[in-house]
């Protein structure tokens, strides 16, 4: 279960990125973060795997606090933390296999790494977690002839090959046609119920939250302004977290 407990971040010790934020994610739910653009969807996502540091809270991933941990502990928690991009972050001229065989670098050696020395038994694991998401006849493709949704499904096996007890996703079909972004949501979905992974989404589509969504959490000005059950979000209730003028953090209440 992840838990994020009263999250603060400001830059310059002045403007308050997140005020106050807290919720929580149940093992195997999938939960969206929705809210306007600049609300603070991004930096709650870089805050639990502490790409970014922010001021107070806590992040609590199965009891363990992320933001308490020193860099060996931090590099090694971040293991259980699968991250899927917007933009991929593949890379484009090796396979798709070889893409998601990188998911594993984390417990190698450096040697290992810089040699992409892989047992046997971790390329039959690549294998069959593309086939799990649909890309077993693309396996030895470059990614850079692969379409946008298939580019992420190989983006999705790659943090599969961690074992994460947690994915993040970053805004994961904001690049993709219908078609592609269904196929994606329904892969996450399908994941979390059958690998029992905790699922956190960044969305801006307030339909696809509703249909693939367990859980829905809404942000407007750094703050959590709804957070219930996905079929709790009415039409009404969508448009309160995206009003423009929505103000709540200290600064722009002064």
């Amino acid at each position: 279960m992840l838990e994020v407990k009263h999250l603060m971040k400001s830059y310059d010790g002045h403007k308050r990125s997140l005020t106050d934020v807290s919720f929580t994610v149940a093992t195997g739910e999938v939960a969206a973060i929705i809210g306007p653009s600049g609300a603070g969807k991004t930096t709650i996502l870089r805050s639990i795997n502490q790409l970014i540091k922010d001021d107070e809270g806590q992040v609590l991933l199965n009891e363990l606090d992320m933001r308490q941990l020193n860099r060996s502990q931090l590099r090694q928690a971040r293991q259980n933390i699968g991250m899927i991009f917007q933009n991929y972050n593949l890379i484009e001229p090796l396979t798709a296999i070889e893409n998601v065989l990188h998911g594993c670098l984390g417990n190698k050696s450096t040697l290992a790494g810089i040699f992409s020395l892989y047992r046997q038994s971790e390329k039959e694991e690549a294998l069959q977690l593309l086939q799990k998401v649909g890309l077993g006849n693309f396996a030895y493709q470059q990614c850079r002839h692969l379409s946008g949704g298939q580019k992420q499904r190989v983006g999705i096996a790659r943090a599969l090959m961690q074992h994460p007890k947690l994915i993040l996703c970053d805004e994961p079909i904001a690049s993709l046609d219908p078609k592609s972004s269904t196929l994606v949501m329904e892969t996450l979905r399908q994941l979390a119920i059958e690998e029992h992974i905790s699922v956190l989404i960044n969305l801006h589509q307030v339909d696809i939250s509703r249909q693939y969504a367990d859980h829905i959490i809404g942000i407007n000005g750094g703050q959590v302004v709804f957070d219930d059950h996905a079929e709790a979000l009415t039409d009404t209730a969508a448009a309160q977290i995206y009003r423009k003028d929505l103000v709540l953090n200290e600064e722009a209440a002064v």
